[in-house]
């Protein structure tokens, strides 16, 4: 693992110095621990609302013995109160979106002015 570490570092331009490895950590994090993975800025776009409580979706067991995986794409109606409304799923296994929708139901954001949608990516891998 150090030798793909010194690879990334060595790639990452001068001009954007600690932020660039920082963003670059953030994103491995789920790697490396095995954790199902969440799109950049905890599974949110273009939004700025911090995620207070997550809830990491169960694997469904039998999809995980016959390694089938992959990214599911969950649009998510977050209320003012930080409270997830209802999911739709907008791609990937429907097996493994269910799970992940169950898990996302779960989770409680930030209070804001105004419902948001979200859109949340994660990602079943059945090698970790």
């Amino acid at each position: 693992m150090r030798g793909k570490l010194a690879t990334l570092r060595a790639s990452v331009p001068a001009t954007r110095g600690r932020a660039s490895l920082l963003s670059l950590a953030i994103l491995l994090v789920p790697i490396l621990i095995g954790a199902p993975w969440v799109s950049p800025a905890d599974g949110q776009t273009a939004k700025d609302r911090k995620i207070v409580i997550r809830v990491a979706p169960e694997y469904p067991e039998t999809l995980k013995q016959l390694y089938i995986g992959g990214v599911v794409h969950v649009q998510a109606v977050v209320a003012p109160n930080g409270t997830v409304e209802r999911t739709a799923l907008l791609g990937g296994n429907p097996v493994l979106g269910q799970s992940a929708m169950k898990a996302i139901k779960q989770w409680k954001y930030a209070n804001a002015a105004a419902r948001e949608e979200l859109e949340i990516w994660v990602e079943f891998d059945p090698h970790r």
